[in-house]
């Protein structure tokens, strides 16, 4: 690829429900990221934030972290996401709050459709009050549709309500969200790692950064957040199977929020390796010539699996390429979700001894290329649903 990919991730709740606590949240807890954040509301905003750099009103600030805050209309968020994406202002990943009354939908329409190619959609998370669902789902019953196009459900103040009432709202949520994944939270409080991959704050010489400060907040918070979710990663020298693998991925379970990685399909492309990116019911795949990924010792099957038959890698990577080292790595993130059922499906996707011997069939592709962006169009949820969908 070219252009990096940043992730766009658009924020969306009621007005209350915490989103702006949130997104300064992921601010103070981004370590080495640099957050683009979108501000989609006018006026002076209140955001704690902005103690380091000074007030927010409808300009764009750059936080001592390296963040960027901007206050758009939505008529203007081509123009900032094409601003924020260049690859000059180093951004990770951008955040696009919404307004409280805003339509969430409309927002994940515009960047699906956006024509950027450094923009990659990563996602819409609902954020619901707790203590206030019962009231606002009465004042607002087209909740319950943004609770089924959300990609992720943080259920918010849940500090404010019993063990009792928490349940049941959340009962009620899980309900609405269909197959979203849904964490609970207090003050906004989530693991980042949902959301974006933070990199590791580099040595620094001098005055201290903002991140420096918030340094052992951040980690004592990640401690106790990433309870919330599972994280499992699956490794194997054996390429995947396409069909097997689509199947896979068009039926994953409710819960399972994101996959990310690369794909090696063996016979069936050998000049490519296939970057996973896969939010909710969004899916892409990305090509990547096996010529301009440097060659890499094999992995080990990480955690307590490795010991599992299906674990075991029947046949050598070697044979699938000059100079092996081709590997498929994948990470999947979500909220109660069963590891070791995924980590078996995954390894059901593998090509077998027997089918390894045979042709690859030319058409077993045709599924994975789907999902591949082409300069005119954007990925789309995998599915039935149908290509020109979004959630």
């Amino acid at each position: 690829m070219t252009d990096q990919q940043i992730p766009v991730v658009v924020l969306a709740g009621f007005l209350g429900s915490g989103k702006t606590t949130l997104l300064n949240h992921l601010l103070h807890s981004s370590r080495g990221s640099r957050i683009g954040a979108v501000v989609n509301d006018f006026g002076a905003i209140e955001v704690d934030a902005m103690a380091v750099a000074g007030q927010l009103g409808d300009s764009t600030v750059s936080l001592g972290n390296g963040c960027l805050c901007c206050a758009v209309d939505v008529s203007e968020l081509d123009a900032y996401l094409d601003r924020l994406t260049r690859p000059a202002t180093g951004i990770d990943v951008i955040i696009i709050e919404a307004s409280g009354l805003a339509e969430p939908q409309e927002l994940v329409r515009m960047v699906l459709a956006s024509e950027n190619p450094r923009v990659v959609y990563g996602g819409l998370v609902e954020v619901v009050d707790a203590a206030e669902f019962g009231a606002t789902r009465e004042r607002h019953p087209e909740i319950a549709r943004h609770l089924g196009i959300a990609d992720l459900v943080v259920l918010n103040k849940t500090d404010r309500v019993d063990e009792a009432a928490r349940k049941r709202t959340l009962g009620v949520v899980r309900g609405l969200a269909g197959r979203a994944a849904v964490v609970c939270a207090s003050y906004g409080r989530i693991d980042p790692d949902l959301l974006f991959d933070r990199k590791a704050v580099a040595e620094r010489v001098g005055q201290l950064s903002f991140d420096d400060l918030r340094a052992h907040e951040g980690h004592a918070d990640h401690e106790h957040l990433h309870l919330a979710y599972d994280s499992v990663s699956f490794v194997s020298g054996t390429p995947m199977d396409p069909r097997r693998t689509m199947e896979f991925l068009d039926s994953r379970p409710k819960g399972l929020y994101r996959i990310k990685g690369y794909v090696d399909f063996g016979a069936a492309d050998p000049v490519n390796r296939y970057e996973v990116h896969a939010v909710g019911r969004f899916l892409r795949f990305s090509p990547e010539p096996w010529s301009s990924v440097p060659h890499e010792p094999e992995p080990p099957m990480p955690g307590s699996w490795a010991s599992e038959p299906w674990a075991s890698l029947p046949l050598p990577s070697e044979n699938w390429g000059v100079g092996g080292g081709r590997f498929t790595r994948l990470v999947l993130i979500g909220s109660a979700i069963d590891g070791d059922a995924l980590l078996e499906g995954l390894a059901a996707c593998r090509i077998t001894v027997s089918a390894a011997e045979e042709p690859p069939d030319e058409h077993s592709m045709w599924g994975v290329l789907r999902y591949v962006r082409h300069s005119e169009d954007e990925g789309v949820a995998a599915g039935p649903a149908d290509p020109g969908d979004v959630p």
